[in-house]
């Protein structure tokens, strides 16, 4: 996560990066994303029904699913990525061609 959140500093004029866990409390949940996003770029949301994991089909957590503007999702990979393999994605959703 604290690779996402550098990226999400770097990209948050173009990409609004969103985490959603789907156990715990709220203030368990806050605790934890002050911990693994503390730059304040990344929104994070507690989805305790589940809606939002259902609505992209994410079985299990990690999951990266990357919508387009118009609500499509372009990209979804289960587990972690290095840097490289998410900048590239993020380059795609994009339309840029940024490194860093």
């Amino acid at each position: 996560m604290p690779v996402v959140d550098n990226l999400a500093e770097e990209y948050d004029d173009r990409i609004a990066f969103v985490a959603v866990a789907w156990k715990g409390t709220p203030e368990d949940t806050a605790a934890r994303a002050s911990e693994l996003m503390p730059s304040g770029s990344m929104v994070w949301g507690l989805d305790v029904s589940e809606e939002v994991f259902a609505m992209y089909e994410v079985p299990y957590q990690p999951v990266t699913v990357l919508i387009s503007a118009d609500k499509q999702v372009v990209e979804r990979w289960p587990g972690l990525r290095d840097e490289q393999e998410i900048r590239a994605a993020l380059d795609r959703l994009s339309g840029s061609s940024v490194s860093g």
